[in-house]
């Protein structure tokens, strides 16, 4: 079989990308998430939380909640409709985190859940540690020259 056949078999078992409404999903999703948040940070600073301390408690309430929403199953049908609108940083990474430790429970708590459960966020962990480090090398000689 040759290239040209190959792709007109694949074009034609594939199904039909449904681009504009699951852009639609990922946008109202990760909306959904950030208004959570905002509400969240709302709530906190009328519980007179400082806006530094209201803003820690929401980061800390998206993660639980991704979290408990991760082992209960949700944020897997969540994100099977929304895609990369589940996404949104703090609730992806704990996601991230709790999938792969979930998942390897029965394999123990040592061998399966805490060496299993930075195997998806280690990367970003490093990577970002990296790429910041860079990014402060440069910051500080472009001040400093």
């Amino acid at each position: 079989m040759d290239k040209k056949n190959y792709a007109e078999m694949v074009k034609r078992y594939s199904p039909n990308s449904k681009i504009f409404s699951n852009c639609l999903w990922a946008f109202f999703v990760g909306g959904t998430i950030c208004l959570i948040g905002q509400i969240l940070t709302t709530l906190y600073m009328k519980m007179h939380f400082t806006i530094s301390d209201a803003r820690l408690m929401t980061s800390v309430s998206l993660v639980g909640l991704s979290a408990i929403f991760t082992a209960l199953g949700w944020y897997h049908k969540i994100a099977k409709r929304a895609g990369a609108g589940t996404l949104v940083p703090i609730t992806g990474f704990a996601n991230a985190v709790v999938s792969p430790a979930i998942e390897f429970k029965s394999e123990g708590y040592i061998t399966g859940v805490a060496s299993k459960m930075f195997i998806i966020a280690g990367p970003v962990i490093v990577y970002g540690t990296l790429a910041s480090v860079i990014y402060g090398v440069i910051y500080w000689m472009s001040r400093r020259f």
